[in-house]
């Protein structure tokens, strides 16, 4: 593991990204996004108050593509179907990712004439999700083979005892936070491990992520300045580390494979600080909020809980339902590059397309009695948390592993996680999951 940083700058004392938003509408009530669209799911309230299913569950119902003129974040078209978007993913020329036409969240950043008009830039973050071929395709090779079966192989022995030793310390007979306990520390650790990180800094990168997934800090204009700020302290951090792994050869860090890639390792300061959100946000928000997700479900299906503990054989298959279940980013956007049209609505050049893969996770067509969890679900399999086609996670490989770990190491303690207290979700329209879980152990 790499030694603390010195001489770095003076971070920032700035409260988590959700708390910035939270106090911020609170104290300007007046600010509040206005939704007038029923079917506008944009809207945060509904995820943090989980009460999203039913409004996409009666879009499924009238069609897999909804047009929604008017948003806080502009008009747009909600795809709520699994095989729509599967369609759309699969068509990646035609369906755009790029940021240069906005990108891959439903914010679009090419819309904030504000920002020019008081003098200042747009603030765009190339990163390879975010890029069509040919330079996506350049950009992934770097980082892939970092995630092959055989390296992902190779990381299960220190996944492992990483993990028992964390569970070892969990306290009995009290309540407890799992998601600061035990989600976050396990995928902070993993992701400092992957960049060969500071591993006194782990912390950081948990608060760099909430602060680069908020989709919604971009309608308050003070927190969306304080936002990049704080990214850009990010890219200052990691360019020291690029710094110091240009001078050696043959490091099998994330950081490293990046410097000596020719796709890479001319990347400009925007673009490097777009890749390092995308691994940052991919690698930890997703396994984290699913390792907190599967105690809440659990928790929510005895049955289900009852059947992982007689059954540990079923535990890989309950770790693609989890995910299924509990679908950590609620969306991915795309921007159509001409005219066209998709399962009879006629799209224009230039709409923005936002696929949102919690609702095909629970596609009625696809996945039988879908807002139940099933650990036995013979296709469970078929969600797409992580994407399809080209833009498919390619650290999927890595988050089954942390997941199914988890499971196995629990399994083996006869751990038994009750939700016990306060239980507090991400208000995002993007990252979805928990920020705060009181939970107590008890023996199977």
């Amino acid at each position: 593991m790499a030694t603390l940083v010195t001489d770095k700058p003076q971070w920032t004392t700035a409260p988590s990204a959700y708390k910035a938003l939270k106090e911020h509408f609170a104290q300007h009530p007046e600010e509040l996004p206005a939704f007038t669209n029923p079917y506008d799911v944009s809207r945060s309230d509904i995820y943090v108050e989980d009460r999203w299913q039913p409004i996409f569950a009666k879009m499924r119902a009238e069609g897999p593509l909804h047009y929604i003129a008017e948003s806080p974040f502009g008009p747009h078209w909600n795809v709520v179907g699994h095989k729509a978007i599967q369609h759309i993913e699969s068509l990646p020329e035609l369906f755009s990712s790029s940021w240069e036409y906005g990108g891959i969240t439903i914010l679009n950043r090419l819309d904030d004439e504000e920002v020019i008009a008081r003098g200042g830039e747009r603030f765009e973050l190339p990163m390879f999700i975010a890029m069509d071929r040919p330079k996506h395709t350049g950009q992934r090779r770097t980082v892939a083979p970092k995630f092959t079966p055989g390296e992902i192989t190779k990381m299960e022995g220190e996944v492992r005892q990483r993990t028992g030793e964390l569970l070892d310390t969990l306290p009995y007979g009290e309540v407890f936070d799992w998601v600061d306990k035990v989600s976050i520390e396990l995928t902070t650790g993993m992701l400092a491990i992957l960049f060969d990180f500071p591993w006194e800094d782990r912390r950081l990168l948990t608060f760099w992520s909430d602060w680069a997934g908020d989709t919604e800090l971009a309608l308050v204009r003070d927190l969306d300045e304080q936002r990049q700020g704080i990214l850009r302290e990010m890219a200052g951090y990691f360019q020291m580390l690029w710094a110091d792994r240009a001078q050696k050869e043959g490091g099998n860090d994330l950081i490293s494979m990046m410097v000596h890639s020719p796709a890479m390792n001319q990347m400009d300061p925007q673009e490097f600080m777009g890749n390092l959100v995308l691994l940052i946000v991919g690698g930890n928000d997703t396994t984290r909020n699913t390792m907190s997700g599967i105690i809440h479900a659990f928790d929510k299906f005895p049955d289900q809980r009852k059947l992982f503990e007689e059954n540990p054989d079923l535990i890989p298959n309950a770790v693609q339902e989890c995910i299924r279940y509990q679908t950590p980013l609620a969306h991915m956007r795309r921007t159509a590059t001409e005219d066209t049209e998709v399962f009879g609505n006629k799209i224009a050049k230039g709409d923005k397309l936002v696929l949102w893969y919690l609702s095909a996770n629970r596609d009625e067509e696809v996945f039988e009695n879908p807002d139940k969890l099933d650990i036995t679900r013979e296709n469970a399999r078929r969600h797409i948390s992580f994407g399809y086609g080209i833009h498919r996670c390619v650290g999927a490989r890595l988050a089954e592993l942390q997941l199914r770990i988890l499971l196995e190491e629990m399994h083996k303690r006869r751990m038994r996680v009750h939700v016990a207290g306060d239980v507090e979700r991400v208000r995002a329209n993007f990252v979805h999951g928990f920020r705060k879980m009181e939970v107590e152990l008890t023996k199977f």
